[in-house]
């Protein structure tokens, strides 16, 4: 039996009632597992929420008030409250699914990982674009470099709360703009863990009208690539022609694709994300996307 703290961050989202109720019907074995909720608001505008569904939850909730719109003061504060052998992180505009938790335990227990990250599955709206569902867009996948994993995502993943990484924290100078959960797991592989994948360890997602959107698949792909760049190894400007190259070549193919609704724009994201890598080694300065009210 293990303790396991599963960790969720909001601000002024109801969507949390849906997160916290598919929790609730969660495949737990004999585990022991308690819920943290860290709510980043000025004002503990979710307390009342989480109370009201305190009664509904098979496993004990620990609300946690964690002021001001920078999701890293929420994520430490999590990690500040967390007492078990793992730690897991979901989303507040998320659903997990019944095996989710036992499938990332049991994937960290077979191959002794630091970390193990599960898959995002978005749920298209009916008036979602066409090439955006077919191409699906939105889920989320953990990305192999050499067929390793050298960083993840606090969407769905869950560590190992050991000695060693215990001391490992969010870096609140991203908190606003984003790139903390990769900044967070490149800290982690630094210090000697490992980072693995449980493809059935699914929560699903859906994908508002806000986000269904090229414009709002441009600006996230700038922004990972602005976060890879800036924690690319010294001397990182070695690093731009290979980067210019990658650009051109993606742009090329943007041309050579232009048939494709899907292709042409997938090959114009990657250019978008090497564009980022650029701005990210030559410090080009992030805009800040934490903090606003979400949409319901």
């Amino acid at each position: 039996m293990a303790r396991i703290d599963i960790c969720i961050c909001t601000f002024r989202r109801p969507f949390l009632a849906e997160t916290l109720r598919s929790i609730a019907a969660l495949e737990r074995g004999a585990h022991d597992v308690r819920v943290v909720i860290a709510d980043n608001d000025e004002t503990p505008s979710a307390r009342e929420m989480v109370d009201g569904l305190a009664a509904e939850m098979p496993v004990p909730l620990l609300y946690v008030h964690a002021p001001a719109a920078n999701i890293c003061i929420a994520r430490n504060a999590c990690l500040d409250a967390a007492e078990a052998d793992f730690v897991a992180f979901v989303d507040d505009d998320e659903v997990v699914t019944p095996g989710w938790l036992l499938a990332l335990y049991d994937r960290a227990q077979a191959t002794g990982a630091a970390a193990v990250l599960g898959p995002v599955r978005a749920i298209y709206r009916d008036d979602a674009p066409g090439w955006m569902r077919s191409g699906d867009f939105h889920s989320t996948l953990p990305v192999l470099v050499d067929g390793t994993i050298r960083t993840g995502y606090t969407c769905n993943v869950l560590i190992r709360w050991t000695e060693r990484f215990r001391g490992l924290r969010f870096n609140l100078a991203l908190g606003k703009t984003g790139g903390e959960d990769t900044h967070f797991f490149y800290r982690l592989t630094g210090r000697g863990g490992t980072i693995d994948y449980a493809l059935q360890a699914v929560v699903e997602e859906p994908v508002p009208a806000e986000r269904a959107t090229m414009a709002w698949l441009v600006q996230r792909r700038l922004r990972f690539g602005q976060t890879h760049g800036m924690l690319i190894s010294a001397p990182a400007l070695r690093a731009l022609p290979v980067v210019g190259a990658k650009i051109v070549f993606c742009c090329l193919m943007t041309g050579l694709t232009a048939f494709s609704p899907v292709l042409r724009r997938r090959n114009w994201l990657r250019a978008v994300l090497h564009i980022g890598v650029a701005g990210g080694i030559i410090g080009m300065r992030q805009a800040e996307h934490y903090g606003r009210p979400a949409a319901s």
